[in-house]
């Protein structure tokens, strides 16, 4: 996790470097919520064991619902970063707490926001982190899982991380996307899939025609894991970047 340092208070992937109170503040969060939250969720995991136990990895789910960046990391046994909207940040009252869940944040106004999204997570990779992301971009309102952006292909090619993909089930129905607090006693189901061969694609990496397929091939894994209905459109018009 990364304290922002923003260089012009406006724009770009916040910078910095690692703060140990950061990630003293995320495996206390962790230990606190993980049995709240397994008392108050009947919590299934399946295929834990493609995530690696070290080294950077890349963990791509379908977006149902804000806890969607609570569950997930909670069943993997290592520290797991998300890119997040700066604006989460910009409140002290909630900006810990984002901190705390192993977020950073990005700017989206100004420049590529993509790009600088990237940016920050190749870091987070680099330093042999686990990043997790949501290649549709924004959280489902319809219920069915949507086309992916590429952003996440062309962040497994960059980096040479493992990309595995990650089927989010009945999140929707703990905290649906418009409702305020969360309900409890709802069962949740995380499964994770082997991670992509992707070696055959390293050649051509900065071949737009790859990345689709990549992407593409990606989002097929992820249906079989959640078994939701997939639907070729975006969730919003304008790629999000890598942002929850």
């Amino acid at each position: 996790m990364r304290r922002p340092t923003a260089s012009d208070g406006s724009e770009g992937a916040e910078s910095g470097s690692d703060v140990p109170g950061d990630a003293v503040a995320y495996w206390v969060l962790k230990a606190v919520l993980t049995p709240v939250l397994r008392l108050g969720y009947r919590l299934r995991v399946s295929g834990r064991e493609h995530v690696p136990a070290r080294g950077p990895v890349i963990l791509a789910a379908n977006h149902r619902s804000f806890l969607d960046s609570v569950f997930l990391p909670l069943v993997v046994p290592r520290r797991v970063t998300f890119v997040a909207k700066a604006e989460y940040f910009d409140d002290p009252k909630t900006a810990w707490f984002f901190r705390a869940c192993g977020q950073i944040p990005i700017r989206r106004g100004g420049g590529d926001a993509s790009e600088r999204a990237l940016a920050s997570a190749q870091q987070v990779l680099a330093r042999g982190g686990a990043f997790a992301i949501y290649p549709e971009g924004t959280r489902t309102r319809d219920g069915l899982l949507h086309r992916g952006h590429t952003g996440v292909a062309r962040l497994a090619l960059r980096t040479g991380a493992p990309l595995v993909p990650v089927g989010l089930v009945g999140t929707d129905e703990c905290q649906p996307v418009d409702a305020r607090l969360p309900r409890f006693f709802r069962p949740v189901e995380i499964r994770f899939g082997a991670p992509l061969e992707l070696d055959r694609y390293r050649r051509r990496a900065t071949d737009h025609l790859v990345l689709r397929e990549i992407t593409d091939e990606l989002m097929y894994e992820v249906q079989q894991l959640c078994g939701y209905s997939y639907v070729d459109a975006y969730t919003t018009r304008a790629p999000e970047g890598l942002a929850a």
